[in-house]
This record gives C-alpha cells, sequence and structure tokens, in this order.
C-alpha cells in the first residue's frame, strides 16, 4: 500500500484551509462592497427625491399663491379666514399630495417586486434558500450553485441587512421638515410677486441655490458619509433634509446625536 509521509498530509491541509480562508475572505469583501454600493444607491435615490419634492411642490405653492393674489381670489377668502390659516391650509393641501404621489410609489416598487420574484425559476430559488439557510455550502458544493442563485442569495443579504424603519421613519420626517421649511419660502416669495416672472426668477433664486447646494453636497455624502463637508452640510437646516438622507442609509454613519 502506498502511505503519505505526515508531513505531506499537513501540508495538504494546510493548504486546504487555506484555500478555504481565502474563499471565505473573498466572499466577505464581496457581500462588503455589495452592501456599500448598496447603501450609497439607497442614499443618493433617497437624497434626489427630497430635492425634486422641495423644488417641485414648493414652486406649486408659489404659483397657487401667485394666482390667487393675480385673480384677485386671495381678498375673498381672507375676509373669512386669516392669512396664517390661509397659507398652511395651502402648504399642507400639497404635501398631502406628494406624501399620496410617495405611498402610491412604494406600492408599485413593492409590486413590482413581488412579481418579479414568480417569474424567477424554482430550481433557482430552491438554490437560494439552500444558500440562506446554509452559508457554507457556497464553498462546499460551488459546482452545484448557480452564479443566478449566488447573486440573488447575496442581494437578499444585503437587503435584510440594511435598517429599513430608520431610514423610512428619517424620510418622513425630513421630507416634511424640508417641504415645509422650503415651502413657506416659496408661499413667501409668491406673495410679493406681481405678474412679472422675471422679478419670480430673481426671487427664488436665493432660496434654489442652497437646495442645489445641497444636492451637490449630497452626492458626495452617500459615497463619503464621514467627510467634514457631510456632517456640516447635514447639520445646517437649509441643506440638511437633502444631505442627511445621503448619509443615514449607511450603518453606523449617523450617530444618533446628529439626527437628534
Amino acid at each position: 500500500n502506498f502511505q503519505l509521509p505526515l508531513s505531506a498530509l499537513d501540508s495538504m491541509r494546510n493548504h486546504a484551509k487555506n484555500i478555504d480562508l481565502i474563499q471565505s475572505k473573498d466572499e466577505g469583501k464581496g457581500k462588503q462592497q455589495i452592501c456599500s454600493g448598496l447603501t450609497s444607491a439607497i442614499g443618493f435615490f433617497c437624497g434626489i427625491l427630497i430635492y425634486i419634492t422641495m423644488l417641485i411642490y414648493g414652486t406649486q405653492v408659489m404659483r397657487g399663491v401667485m394666482e390667487e393674489k393675480t385673480n384677485r381670489i386671495a381678498e375673498v377668502i381672507v375676509s373669512s379666514v386669516k392669512p396664517f390659516q390661509l397659507m398652511l391650509g395651502k402648504i399642507i393641501g400639497i404635501g398631502a399630495v406628494g406624501l399620496t404621489q410617495f405611498l402610491l410609489w412604494v406600492i408599485l416598487v413593492a409590486g413590482i417586486f413581488s412579481v418579479a420574484q414568480v417569474f424567477i425559476p424554482n430550481d433557482i430559488m430552491q438554490q437560494v434558500q439552500q444558500i440562506q439557510t446554509n452559508p457554507g455550502i457556497q464553498s462546499n458544493s460551488a459546482m452545484q450553485i448557480s452564479e443566478a442563485a449566488k447573486n440573488i442569495a447575496e442581494a437578499k443579504d444585503a437587503l435584510n441587512s440594511i435598517n429599513w424603519p430608520l431610514i423610512l421613519g428619517c424620510f418622513l420626517f425630513f421630507f416634511l421638515g424640508g417641504y415645509l421649511f422650503y415651502s413657506s419660502l416659496f408661499a413667501a416669495v409668491g406673495s410679493v410677486i406681481n405678474e412679472d416672472p422675471q422679478e419670480a426668477q430673481s426671487l427664488i433664486l436665493p432660496i434654489t441655490m442652497p437646495i442645489i447646494f445641497g444636492f451637490i453636497i449630497m452626492t458626495q455624502a452617500a459615497q463619503n458619509p464621514n467627510t467634514p463637508l457631510a456632517f456640516w452640510g447635514s447639520m445646517i437646516p437649509f441643506t440638511s433634509p437633502i444631505v442627511m438622507m445621503g448619509r443615514i442609509p449607511a450603518p453606523g454613519a449617523v450617530p444618533w446625536w446628529q439626527l437628534g
């Protein structure tokens, strides 16, 4: 019988252990890259949503105030209600429209994901379940697991690792806070504008510039949430709603005292 020396067996075992260690390290790096890319994409998406809504709905508030002023409707309404109530009703009404639109978008995206899972073959979904129940199966039987099943399992793990209640709650808070803040400024501009559109452009420039600066800072904060520029951009009220949402999805990037 042919027998290997003990030194040769020990070297083979060490070599196998090194291969498993390298594979586990590569898998860990791959998961970290997927999670970091996903959090950056979620932060950028949330920031750009707040950026668009503050511009669109704030401009709608300004146009509504301008129309009521030029058509003399405000003079009739003010005879029955206070000016503060008139402004607050307009701001809350348009804000409710924006929240309803966001709710419909969330339902649509959830429906698309649920329908997309139906078109995935059953054998791939079974492999995904095997990977989730036994993560070491990828290294033990790599030839039996398809790349599609590995990618789906990694995507599900990355999605499950994200703190969705925190992101959704902060998004609702910063959307309402940023919208109320900027829509009040837009309403104030609309109240002093007559029928000249050029006057409106010159007056809304000081209001839109902080929003644009916040969007520029947010593009960097979504990738590097711990820089001094991202920190101060998320603390200043004029840019905080946009920049903070770019930082929140990254795990551990925003301490609780900064949110407070």
